[in-house]
């Protein structure tokens, strides 16, 4: 039996405070720290962070916690369902 991904979702952060690559790797590692998360991506340019989730394992204020305990700026975030994939 496949694993069931069709509860997951699908956060957009919007990040302040990324100077660098670094930041991208840092917040990238925090954020997947998290029990539930199955894919993140960190986008220097565009500042903001992709997290592909499990509402039932862990909760978009647990994510966003993780961005802002590393000392950035959350400015917003969006939520969605992750029902395609965001990679082909």
């Amino acid at each position: 039996m496949s694993q069931d991904v069709g509860k997951d979702k699908l956060l957009l952060i919007k990040i302040e405070g990324m100077h660098c690559h670094r930041c991208e790797a840092a917040i990238r590692k925090a954020v997947a720290a998290n029990r539930g998360v199955h894919e993140v991506e960190v986008d220097f340019p565009s500042r903001q962070a992709s997290v592909l989730f499990d509402p039932e394992a862990v909760s978009v204020k647990d994510l966003t916690q993780a961005v802002t305990e590393l000392g950035y700026k959350v400015t917003g975030f969006h939520q969605s369902n992750a029902d395609h994939p965001s990679h082909p």
